[in-house]
């Protein structure tokens, strides 16, 4: 079963079970169903750390290594980018407007939400890849459909990412 949060699911399910309203059966399958949607979402988010990096890495023309450890120097982005800072916000907001439309495509957003996430993105970058707490995805970034009050579909993630 679940900790955490998901331990007072595992109370009601266990509960249900008793009064005969689920098998056990019925019960495990919600469990497994519950374990491979937080896998599938860990892959996602694997996945769109590692387009997140690969765009740093061959904008800049440095290793992932390079990029971690300079980060965990407490360089910003913007500093580590140097001269290719422009280069590298234009990078970033073009993966941005891709994971947005990709959102939009997917039935994860409305197209206004859309525009609404497009319309300060590269300020939103320009500020994230400035600010040395950490470079994006997997630290502390809220996924698309962030529109920064709280609501969206917000992934987790790194300091910096999409999801500015």
């Amino acid at each position: 079963p679940m900790g955490g949060k998901g331990g007072g699911l595992t109370t009601v399910l266990s509960g249900l079970v008793s009064k005969g309203t689920l098998t056990q059966a019925q019960v495990d399958a919600i469990n497994k169903a519950l374990q491979d949607a937080r896998a599938a979402g860990d892959a996602a988010r694997a996945a769109e750390r590692a387009a997140f990096t690969k765009v740093i890495t061959d904008t800049l023309g440095i290793t992932e290594a390079t990029l971690t450890s300079r980060l965990q120097a407490g360089d910003s982005l913007a500093t580590i980018a140097g001269a290719k800072k422009d280069a590298l916000i234009t990078a970033l907001v073009a993966l941005e407007t891709k994971e947005i439309d990709a959102a939009v495509a997917a039935g994860k957003i409305t197209s206004a939400q859309a525009t609404t996430m497009k319309a300060n993105l590269k300020d939103r970058v320009t500020a994230r890849i400035e600010n040395a707490r950490g470079m994006g995805r997997g630290m502390d970034h809220d996924g698309p459909g962030h529109d920064g009050k709280g609501k969206g579909m917000g992934h987790g993630g790194m300091g910096m990412g999409p999801r500015f």
